[in-house]
């Protein structure tokens, strides 16, 4: 058994057990600068954000920290001593790395709209201007995209395709090793959504309300906020579900093709006409 000789044999035994702690680790470490629900206000007037680290480069440490995350997937699938693992482990790599680009030139359509990595920022701004994804509707859709594949969620989970690799990257985990893979793709998946309302919908923003007229305390707007926020991420992660059930997986050459041949020149598109737009209307 791959797995017993790997322990007993001491062979790699550090690398197999750092994958799945990797991939938990760089799941969890990206909810940092999401905010989670409008700043409280205490009744001394200390304003108090609700997210743990309101950095300046907020949503470029998200982008850092996630591709660190497929380091778990290689290290875990290189270390499993097992080919099938690591044709996985391969296939995730390449996968994320293909459809990172995409997202990143998405992204940067509402950085010219906003001006800011601050993600507290980026959500004032579209508390006062509107939802980014009303702007930018092509970059959002290529941005949940790209998400699926981030996620090796159907139908981009090449790396866990029972037909082809006998269960995947993570063939030769059990127990709660196996299981820091499995929560770290569910995590992966709230997050993705996390970060996916808070750059395109508005994060806890109420829709077409201004919640300053209702004129309730500052404890209750921050509970409101972060259900309106739960809410929106609630349907992102359905959003996920249904998908799976609903498509079937894509071959491994239309998945490289779409990420090269079809999502990156969207973006690029999409990006180019952004700043032709925002050249245009300061002047």
């Amino acid at each position: 058994y791959p797995v017993l000789s790997i322990a007993r044999g001491g062979r790699n035994k550090f690398l197999f057990i750092l994958g799945p702690a990797l991939a938990m680790i760089t799941a969890l470490i990206t909810s940092t600068v999401i905010p989670w629900a409008a700043p409280f206000i205490t009744k001394g007037g200390s304003v108090i954000p609700l997210q743990v680290a309101d950095v300046d480069m907020g949503i470029l440490f998200v982008f850092s920290v996630v591709s660190v995350g497929v380091y778990g997937i290689m290290i875990g699938g290189w270390a499993s001593n097992n080919k099938f693992s690591l044709i996985a482990a391969i296939r995730g790599a390449s996968q994320m790395v293909s459809y990172e680009l995409p997202m990143g030139l998405a992204l940067i359509a509402v950085l010219f709209m906003t001006g800011s990595l601050k993600m507290s920022e980026i959500v004032a701004n579209q508390v006062e201007n509107g939802w980014h994804f009303i702007y930018q509707p092509l970059g959002g859709i290529i941005f949940f995209v790209c998400a699926l594949a981030q996620c090796n969620r159907t139908p981009f989970d090449l790396p866990e395709a029972e037909n082809e690799l006998n269960f995947g990257y993570h063939q030769e985990y059990s127990s709660m090793k196996l299981g820091f893979y499995l929560f770290a793709e569910y995590i992966n998946m709230f997050i993705s959504s996390a970060v996916m309302v808070t750059l395109y919908f508005g994060g806890y923003d109420i829709p077409f309300v201004n919640e300053a007229s209702w004129g309730l305390n500052s404890f209750w707007m921050s509970v409101i906020s972060f259900s309106v926020l739960m809410t929106k991420i609630s349907f992102f992660l359905f959003v996920f579900l249904w998908i799976r059930w609903t498509i079937p997986r894509f071959r491994y050459d239309q998945l490289m093709n779409l990420g090269w041949k079809k999502l990156i020149p969207l973006a690029l598109v999409n990006m180019i006409i952004t700043a032709a737009v925002m050249l245009w209307l300061k002047k």
